[in-house]
């Protein structure tokens, strides 16, 4: 799929995952994008952040969700937790220095640290428990 950057009108194409695809074919013949000529349709941050903070609330979730959030997820996640090589997240998440990538970056290996002290603390609860 090919698009262009907001903030710098750079041109780019963005491979899409299967689940994005099946979404996308879903409301290809809709009557809205009839009309608008827009694909989906598209909200500002604000009006993101308003629905998120919705949903949050339904769901009692007590953590402040934002579209940044949202950006932040994709890369730590989804990409680099999935061996994408830093380079490319840079270039899909638009960044024009790799030291702004490199932050998402720097968060996960905190939660990697994070999680094997739990997994550490837990085998050792579990076996004090046991003896």
């Amino acid at each position: 799929m090919f698009t262009k950057r907001i903030k710098t009108d750079e041109k780019l194409k963005i491979p899409l995952l299967p689940r994005a695809k099946e979404i996308i074919k879903k409301y290809e013949d809709s009557a809205e994008r009839r009309i608008t000529k827009v694909l989906l349709p598209v909200y500002s941050n604000q009006k993101v952040n308003y629905y998120l903070k919705e949903i949050c609330k339904a769901c009692k979730i007590n953590k402040k969700v934002t579209f940044h959030t949202a950006r932040h997820t994709f890369a730590t996640t989804v990409t680099f937790s999935n061996g994408v090589p830093i380079e490319t997240v840079s270039k899909m998440l638009g960044h024009t220095k790799l030291s702004t990538t490199q932050i998402y970056a720097r968060v996960l290996e905190h939660k990697i640290g994070e999680d094997m002290q739990n997994l550490i603390d837990h085998m050792q609860t579990g076996r004090s428990a046991e003896g």
